[in-house]
């Protein structure tokens, strides 16, 4: 029987290796779609919690330099202001159900001066680089707003071109119109009083858990099936043994042969070699004594019958 001498081999050892960095790789990522499955789960727990509670100011959760706390996060506030309808900052490619449109974002600027960016909703357009005027205007005079807490957008997505962007920064939006602003912003639930048109409501966030436990069992099923494909074939090379010791197998015989395979070893051992004649090509013939005659006469059949 082969031994396990051939997994010492280059070729298996790197095979080895390989399949390491493999079932490390599967385990990691099976692990990070885990931890993401717990992050949304904590995350919906805070969206449950907080959209259950009653309004509290903004100055409670929100203030200029401060980044919105996890926990945080749509959280019901409310604030009162003007809104500054001339800086009005479009959110540009913003679909739903497939219709293209902007979300229109507008500064509401409190009694200190401070504005508190405020996602107003949705506007159904072909036109991403729509202007203030040509969509519904907000309340005027003062307003109080009733809205959940967001935290702002990320990278270069929330550059200001023109009073439009991609992603909302109040950051981005306060330098854009020379005013101090709360960091994070508000998506509107409510107005007080309320507009003339108003626009299509803020989508809240959806609460499933997503794809991730399925794609975690999914990362970790392949870091088993390569290990368990390594253990295979070993297994299999071992009980073959090394290429170089296998024997060939005889041809298989029909189903009617009458000959076994001792019979035809025992007829070809009692088989000898064939004696090869002189090369002369001619054979002496065998001589006796004949009386008067040679010695050397050549032995002749009686054609008497008599002695």
């Amino acid at each position: 029987m082969a031994s396990w001498q051939f997994l010492l081999s280059r070729r298996w050892v790197l095979f080895f290796l390989a399949i390491i960095v493999v079932g490390y790789a599967t385990w990691w990522l099976g692990e990070w779609q885990f931890g993401r499955l717990e992050d949304r789960k904590e995350r919906n727990a805070y969206v449950v919690a907080n959209e259950s509670r009653e309004p509290i100011p903004v100055t409670d959760v929100l203030a200029p330099g401060k980044d919105v706390a996890e926990s945080d996060e749509w959280r019901l506030v409310t604030a009162t202001g003007v809104y500054d309808a001339e800086e009005t900052v479009v959110v540009r490619y913003r679909t739903r159900k497939g219709a293209p449109g902007v979300e229109v974002v507008v500064p509401l600027v409190t009694a200190d001066g401070t504005a508190v960016v405020v996602d107003r909703g949705w506007f159904a357009t072909d036109d991403p680089e729509i202007g203030a005027d040509e969509l519904p205007a907000p309340p005027e005079g003062e307003v109080t707003v009733t809205g959940w807490v967001r935290a702002d957008g990320e990278g270069d997505s929330t550059e200001i071109v023109g009073h439009s962007t991609r992603a909302i920064s109040s950051e981005r939006i306060g330098d854009a119109i020379d005013t101090p602003v709360f960091t994070g912003f508000v998506a509107l639930k409510a107005e007080d009083p309320a507009p003339d048109e108003a626009l299509a409501p803020v989508e809240l966030p959806e609460l499933g858990e997503g794809p991730h436990f399925f794609y975690g069992l999914q990362w970790w099923f392949f870091g088993v099936l390569g290990v368990g494909g390594f253990a295979y074939l070993a297994w299999d090379e071992r009980k073959n043994g090394r290429r170089g010791d296998r024997r060939p197998q005889r041809k298989a015989r029909g189903p009617f042969s009458r000959r076994t395979d001792d019979e035809d070893e025992d007829r070809r051992a009692a088989q000898s070699p064939r004696d090869i004649p002189p090369s002369t090509g001619t054979i002496t013939p065998d001589r006796n004594d004949a009386a008067g005659e040679s010695r050397n006469a050549a032995t002749r059949p009686n054609s008497s019958g008599r002695p």
